[in-house]
């Protein structure tokens, strides 16, 4: 399930998608981090995640990095969006993923998925009023305040955005090493909230 939330769109959508993209850890891609992290909180006898997500491998992004992502995401969308949601993609697909990464400039999926992986790490900490990078514990905050004060949403969205919300700030984002990430990331967020911030609608 997709939380319907249109008045915090922004701030919501890259809220929730950091903290999915940091709690899977390195390999999820947007539109699945997107249409699973809501879903997590029903999988059955996993009540408890484990004490430490698996680590998020940093690295030092590239204007190119970020161009071949942008370029990639409608392949990549046509792909992923016709998986059931949960469902973990089997090898053709696998192979069809991969392939698109590699016809985009990357050596694979894994490669693609580092690479957005570091982007949403930033764009997660992003105010998306001041486009201005003040960390992902600010943004979801800002976004529950707003969620909190939307008169407009619906009792049960307004429950279910503030539980992903609050899951979310639980999570604890960790520092962007790579500062000159920032700076790269906040230069492309008006492209990259465009081309990957519709998954998250």
């Amino acid at each position: 399930m997709r939380v319907p939330v249109r008045t915090t769109l922004a701030a919501l959508s890259l809220a929730i998608l950091a903290a999915s993209v940091i709690s899977l850890g390195s390999g999820a891609a947007f539109a699945q981090a997107a249409k699973d992290a809501p879903a997590q909180k029903d999988a059955p006898a996993q009540a408890a995640p484990p004490a430490q997500p698996p680590q998020l491998k940093q690295i030092a992004l590239t204007d190119k990095q970020i161009e071949n992502v942008l370029a990639a995401q409608k392949d990549m969308d046509a792909l992923t969006d016709k998986l059931p949601d949960n469902a973990p993609p089997d090898q053709k697909v696998m192979a069809q993923l991969d392939a698109v990464a590699k016809k985009h400039g990357f050596a694979g999926y894994d490669d693609y998925n580092v690479v957005v992986d570091n982007i949403s790490l930033v764009l997660g900490g992003i105010d998306p009023q001041t486009k201005k990078y003040i960390g992902s514990e600010a943004v979801i905050k800002q976004a529950i305040a707003q969620v909190e004060a939307d008169k407009k949403m619906k009792a049960e969205d307004k429950k279910q955005a503030l539980e992903n919300l609050n899951t979310a700030l639980k999570s604890k984002a960790p520092e962007v090493e790579n500062k000159g990430n920032i700076d790269l990331v906040t230069k492309y967020y008006d492209k990259l909230t465009q081309a990957l911030g519709d998954d998250v609608n």
